[in-house]
């Protein structure tokens, strides 16, 4: 399956999530996107989220003051983990951090990289995606490990 791209339409799917509440809810992709401009970026691990995600939430603020509504990261885990590196970021206020446990929803997006040789199974390409009313305004998607077009500053020169 050819990875999305510029153009495509976000594919609908169900993913997991803490809420302020503590509370795990399953909720639609569309759901959290329709009709509104929002970033998904995915990762394919914690070390990965270590470089990825703090740039997302030091400039949450200025993706906000561009219009965006929503800043979604991603990964193949399950809640739990989510919830940990959730609050493994203390003074994070805007970014959802959502779990694809099965990976089907990365699949559906064509972003999943297969790590199995070395003992990871599937996980996520590392990427950014620019969604406004669930049509990719910008994809940023990285070959591999790499991490060289999908930072929170890549997406931010797109709005």
């Amino acid at each position: 399956m050819a990875p999305i791209a510029v153009g495509d339409s976000l594919p609908d799917g169900t993913v997991n999530y803490f809420d302020e509440n503590g509370d795990l809810k399953s909720v639609s992709v569309h759901s959290l996107a329709a009709g509104k401009k929002v970033v998904l970026f995915g990762v394919f691990g914690w070390l990965s989220s270590l470089k990825h995600v703090p740039g997302f939430i030091e400039r949450a603020e200025e993706f906000k003051s561009k219009g965006v509504d929503e800043l979604l990261c991603i990964s193949v885990n399950d809640p739990f983990v989510m919830k940990a590196w959730a609050q493994s970021y203390p003074d994070n206020k805007h970014v959802k951090f959502l779990a694809d446990g099965a990976a089907k929803y990365t699949h559906a997006l064509g972003l999943e990289l297969d790590l199995s040789e070395k003992g990871l199974g599937t996980r996520s390409r590392r990427f950014s995606l620019l969604v406004d009313d669930l049509k990719v305004k910008a994809a940023n998607v990285e070959s591999g490990g790499e991490f060289t077009v999908s930072s929170a500053e890549d997406i931010l020169k797109v709005l």
